[in-house]
């Protein structure tokens, strides 16, 4: 029997999927399983108990993942599942930032009174006149799940898309339309766009990455679009050339006193992924990532170790150990199991960083002396028998 224990409302749709082997805790440190959207982890104390926590959503900057990675605990987060939800707010506000809808609904309705409103919005009008996006060139910093869906279907509304980054998964070239331009060097995007939209996660490479020397090289009048993280923009140098009318637009979906109420800027409170459908997905695709993790050991997007997946164990015994990315890690695994007159049958072991993870069936069952023998070994982290 497995416990979890959800930090945020979890969509009902994905924690039906749990079976009558899990059992919902409202402590946290009962837990073997934690559940989370936007709660912030990074003062929580962990008990050994926990094997795996997983993010309802793509960003994990909640989420300490250097103590969990130290502590054999898999970061799990949902890429994609919520790509349609955020696509379908990028297109929206390129199309907000491009003609001033807003402006327009605010003076309608502070002209309700008026008895001759229909005449006045006739002359009105122009006053929140702006341009058609069809035409124009939009760049996509970041060509994960949900640059690929903004980029195609930005060139059915016509507009002419150039598309960067230097880690594009296989997956993602194969979904991208050849009508796309791959380009290589960020700058070229500065350059020569009327919008760009940022779609990259949020790291130590990227923190501030459109500062005042990237917004100095973009055109005069861009529109920049923001649905990825705030800290990816320096947001004093892009007020700064709003307020000079150098960027004509700032679209960003994260509230800060900064930004809020801005010259030219359109704030939206986090509705990026805030869609029935989009929390849906990303509900179920979490449970199953922590069934798979905890009944069989595989492992598929995990943020802080590597995929691993040997199927549903059909042997005698299956033993999961996580560890630092270290040398003779194998051999002394191997080691210990040759000791304890353990046979193994099969195995897999991937590394990720300064952290790996190894997988072993054997011909019989483990024990809790193996798992303290292994456990033992400097640089095991977590030992976890599954089978």
């Amino acid at each position: 029997m497995f416990n979890y224990h959800c930090l945020n409302p979890i969509s009902p749709v994905g924690l039906e999927r749990f079976t009558d082997n899990y059992q919902e805790t409202e402590t946290f440190a009962e837990a073997d399983a934690v559940l989370v959207r936007s709660a912030n982890m990074k003062e929580m104390e962990f008990s050994k108990k926990l094997k795996v926590i997983a993010r309802a959503g793509a960003g994990v900057n909640n989420i300490p993942l250097d103590t969990c990675s130290e502590k054999g605990i898999a970061v799990f987060n949902t890429p994609g599942a919520n790509a349609n939800g955020v696509k379908e707010m990028v297109i929206a506000g390129m199309l907000l930032a491009s003609r001033d809808i807003v402006g327009g609904i605010e003076w309608v309705a502070s002209q309700r009174e008026e008895e001759n409103i229909g005449k006045l919005a006739e002359k009105q009008k122009k006053k929140f006149a702006g341009c058609e996006i069809s035409g124009k060139k939009l760049g996509i910093i970041g060509l994960g799940a949900i640059g690929v869906l903004v980029a195609n279907a930005a060139t059915h509304l016509g507009m002419e898309v150039m598309g960067y980054d230097p880690y594009i998964s296989v997956e993602a070239a194969w979904n991208l339309s050849r009508t796309i331009h791959h380009i290589k060097d960020v700058e070229q995007i500065y350059r020569e766009c009327d919008y760009i939209t940022i779609h990259v996660p949020l790291n130590d490479n990227t923190r501030g990455m459109i500062d005042a020397q990237a917004i100095d090289m973009m055109k005069e009048g861009v529109v920049l679009l923001n649905f990825a993280r705030d800290l990816l923009v320096d947001e004093e140098a892009l007020v700064a050339a709003l307020e000079a009318g150098k960027v004509k637009k700032y679209v960003t979906d994260f509230a800060n006193p900064l930004v809020a109420g801005a010259v030219n800027t359109l704030v939206t409170p986090h509705l990026g992924a805030s869609t029935e459908e989009s929390e849906d997905n990303c509900a179920v695709m979490a449970v199953k990532e922590v069934k798979n993790f905890l009944e069989n050991g595989n492992i598929k997007n995990s943020v802080n170790f590597p995929s691993c997946d040997m199927g549903i164990c059909v042997a005698a015994g299956r033993i999961t150990i996580a560890h630092k990315n270290i040398v003779n890690m194998i051999g002394q695994f191997t080691k210990t199991l040759a000791e304890a007159g353990v046979n193994i049958s099969d195995m897999t072991n991937k590394s990720k960083g300064d952290y790996a993870y190894t997988m072993f069936d054997l011909d019989s069952p483990a024990n809790q002396e193996i798992v303290d023998a292994l456990e033992a070994i400097d640089g095991v982290t977590k030992v976890r028998i599954i089978k």
